[in-house]
């Protein structure tokens, strides 16, 4: 009997690996209140908390949030390179941004931030699953850099998942909690985009589910677009 109960156990722990995650490392930033009145924006602020909470439901996650003047743009590297430099290769890294972006790449609370030095701060680690999101007007001209940053993202392994096309703004309501793209992708992450029912979200099943409900969201007005080199079955997330 004794024997039994002992494989029973080696039996569940092994059932408890099998969905145990990798440990998530994440940096939300999330600006509304840029300097001035005229620049600012309503729900960037919920967008960082909302994805904090969501990956803080994990217990292997480890999140650093934030929001409005805190988000300046060396605190943004900083923060990218003190989270993430302590994951392995199987872990999940993910930078989230919400505000404003440009050509190239972010609008931080102090000026801008491209693409390239993000880019670089994240090759801190040789974690192989590497994810930008970004909830920002234009955020499609992110692919429009120089060709040496075109060539230099190539070969890197970063998911760019981006709320819209590089003509097209970013919708966001205030009868809403978090704008189209970051209520989607709330959604897709907490499980809804699992369309195998595995347990495992993929870059190819995040993409379907959050691009069809911002299509629909925005009666087709936004278009989410993905980039990078990687895998249809990368993980984004075990939920």
């Amino acid at each position: 009997m004794s024997k039994l109960l002992f494989l029973f156990f080696i039996l569940f722990l092994n059932i408890n690996n099998a969905f145990a995650t990798d440990k998530i490392h994440l940096v939300s930033v999330g600006i509304a209140d840029y300097p001035g009145t005229s620049n600012d924006l309503t729900l960037p602020a919920k967008d960082a908390a909302s994805v904090k909470w969501l990956y803080e439901k994990n217990s292997n996650a480890v999140t650093t949030i934030l929001i409005n003047s805190a988000a300046t743009k060396e605190s943004i590297l900083s923060a990218i390179r003190s989270t993430f430099q302590c994951s392995s290769t199987d872990d999940i890294v993910v930078f989230f941004f919400s505000g404003h972006g440009y050509k190239g790449g972010f609008v931080a609370y102090d000026g801008y931030l491209s693409y390239e030095e993000v880019r670089q701060a994240m090759s801190i680690t040789h974690c192989k699953n590497k994810m930008i999101f970004a909830d920002a007007c234009f955020s499609g001209k992110m692919r429009q850099g120089t060709t040496e940053v075109k060539q230099e993202h190539e070969k890197s392994n970063v998911m760019l998942f981006l709320s819209s096309r590089d003509n097209e703004t970013s919708i966001e309501r205030k009868d809403m909690k978090n704008g189209f793209f970051t209520t989607c992708l709330v959604s897709a992450l907490r499980g809804k985009a699992d369309s195998n029912r595995d347990r495992t979200i993929s870059a190819k099943e995040l993409f379907k589910f959050v691009s069809d409900n911002v299509r629909a969201l925005s009666k087709n007005k936004q278009h989410p677009v993905m980039w990078g080199h990687f895998s249809d079955d990368m993980p984004v997330i075990v939920w």
